[in-house]
């Protein structure tokens, strides 16, 4: 009888990731109408939603960020809002304030208003712009899913999700995360350049008299039955084994000669949860029912590069933490 349950357990998740693989591909499609080249752009930033996580897309202006955000909120038919991060903006601008209403008879009451941290889909614009007490006022919304104000809890929309921006030439006038929130991101992604074919595209598709807009592929309920899905796929103890060394690899004082000289720190023990859920999201992403080690290596520059960082001697070398992590990729790899 167990038998036959499991079994019929197992048929039912398959059944379930054939579907997801359907409408994995659909959304894949229905973005790269809009969003030309950028593929590995693309497909981290929907590894971390298909998650259940936030991500941090890293880049100069003009690389269609904000665009690809709009996009996937449309496509995957999120609630979405977002917000322009200035060193004035305040925690009550993003979360919501208390205001007074007086009914007719001249009683008094205080009322929330929400703020745009409200949304299934949060793009926080240019996020290193704001006071460290406004991005603290995020990062309990990004870690708790709700927030509180005056005593009062207020629970954030389900999915939630935050999509940041950041430019990483211009920084006079910022405050840079500190590193217990840039952990809270899942991934983080690096936007650099469009390839010469995808500019071609771009300048032919986006400068006539319209535009192709994208449709929504699922809604919220369904990209919530996909993250649950991406929980319950099946890890081999191979890919457990190489995320831990992997991650552990990162670390001074775990025996990697390499790491011990040139890391100050390394990533925690949420590396490794993030790297479980995107191996997992990633290989549905392209069409399979399991991670392999391929899913691992592939997801480690996202993954860990804004979980460490480098001493003083070594960045004085012009080394990188781009270095560092695909030196341990090579190592990992044998």
């Amino acid at each position: 009888m167990m038998k036959t349950e499991a079994s019929l357990d197992e048929k039912a998740i398959v059944a379930a990731a054939e579907r997801a693989l359907s409408d994995i591909a659909a959304i894949r499609g229905e973005v790269s109408k809009v969003i030309f080249g950028q593929e590995s752009v693309v497909e981290n930033t929907i590894l971390a939603v298909l998650s259940g996580g936030h991500a941090l897309l890293v880049g100069v202006p003009g690389l269609a960020k904000t665009r690809l955000v709009t996009t996937l909120g449309e496509v995957l038919g999120l609630a979405a809002n977002r917000i322009q991060f200035t060193p004035d903006l305040m925690p009550s601008d993003i979360l919501g304030s208390e205001v007074m209403d007086q009914d007719d008879s001249g009683r008094r009451s205080f009322r929330f208003v929400k703020g745009p941290v409200f949304a299934q889909l949060l793009m926080a614009d240019e996020i290193n712009r704001a006071s460290p007490r406004t991005q603290s006022a995020l990062l309990q919304a990004m870690q708790e899913y709700h927030i509180t104000i005056a005593g009062q809890r207020y629970d954030l929309p389900a999915p939630f999700h935050v999509l940041a921006t950041q430019n990483p030439l211009e920084q006079e006038g910022t405050y840079p995360l500190p590193e217990a929130q840039l952990d809270r991101f899942l991934l983080q992604v690096d936007v650099n350049y469009p390839e010469l074919a995808a500019e071609r595209q771009i300048l032919l598709e986006t400068t006539g008299m319209s535009e192709t807009r994208p449709e929504a592929i699922i809604d919220a309920q369904r990209l919530i039955e996909i993250q649950t899905l991406v929980r319950q796929m099946p890890v081999s103890e191979t890919v457990v084994d190489a995320i831990l060394s992997l991650v552990r690899s990162a670390r001074p004082g775990q025996g990697n000669a390499s790491t011990d000289k040139n890391v100050a720190w390394g990533p925690g023990p949420r590396a490794g949860q993030a790297m479980m859920l995107c191996a997992r999201a990633r290989a549905l992403y392209e069409g399979r029912l399991a991670p392999s080690l391929d899913d691992v290596f592939a997801l480690a520059e996202p993954i860990l590069q804004h979980r460490m960082a480098l001493t003083f001697a070594a960045r004085a070398e012009g080394m990188s933490v781009r270095d560092v992590i695909a030196g341990l990729v090579r190592q990992a790899k044998g």
